[in-house]
């Protein structure tokens, strides 16, 4: 999935250090994406858990730290906010 290629490089990093991995997937334009899932919300719970693990795996040792923009964390709390948790981490 498109919006896991961050963490799967990150995971990669921390588990081979020494490799230079390429993470790619299909392209597709964002609404395309959602219309094959079906669900917008769905879509939106599963980024929201995606970036969650971007941020807190590499303070677990699964993952190298990634810098996230101002603006995505923004973003990302205001989704949290709304309700699209069905895909985060229990505290």
């Amino acid at each position: 999935m498109p919006y896991m290629e961050r963490r799967a490089y990150a995971t990669c990093r921390k588990a081979w250090p020494e490799t230079k991995p390429v993470c790619t997937s299909e392209t597709v334009e964002f609404a395309d994406y959602i219309q094959s899932i079906g669900d917008s919300k769905l879509v939106a719970s599963m980024m929201v858990g995606d970036l969650q693990r971007v941020i807190e795996y590499p303070k677990r040792g699964f993952a190298i730290p990634q810098q996230v923009p101002k603006n995505i964390l923004t973003a990302y709390q205001r989704l949290l906010d709304d309700g699209y948790t069905e895909y985060v981490l229990a505290h």
